[in-house]
């Protein structure tokens, strides 16, 4: 069975750094659009920073300049390396990947199941 597995969350200070991995498992042909999203406690789920499978890359405002979203298609693995965290990324991290299976099978997005990541200042 495919799998999105994200890590690398955890408690940092204001000021600090971390790099989530969201790392796909299982029999995969190819992965295309990749996103990280975060949910606060009480808040929706925002998407945070996207990359397309030409490497093309966006960001949400409250974040840019500080994330960068990269991806190592032969290790099957998409970063998020924050920068300059502050107490107001502190979150819920998700990692959402289009995944084909096979040549002839579907084009299907899955979800991780979340990385905390707490922010203290």
């Amino acid at each position: 069975q495919v799998q999105l597995v994200e890590s690398g969350g955890g408690l940092v200070q204001a000021g600090g750094s971390l790099r989530l991995s969201c790392a796909a498992s299982g029999s995969i042909f190819s992965i295309g659009g990749v996103g990280w999203y975060r949910q606060a406690p009480g808040k929706q789920r925002e998407l945070v920073a996207g990359i397309t499978s030409g490497g093309s890359t966006n960001y949400a405002d409250s974040v840019k300049g500080r994330f960068s979203i990269s991806r190592d298609n032969a290790k099957n693995t998409v970063y998020l390396q924050m920068n300059s965290l502050k107490p107001e990324d502190t979150a819920v991290y998700y990692c959402n990947a289009s995944l084909k299976i096979s040549v002839l099978s579907q084009t299907t997005a899955y979800w991780g199941q979340g990385t905390q990541v707490t922010v203290s200042s």
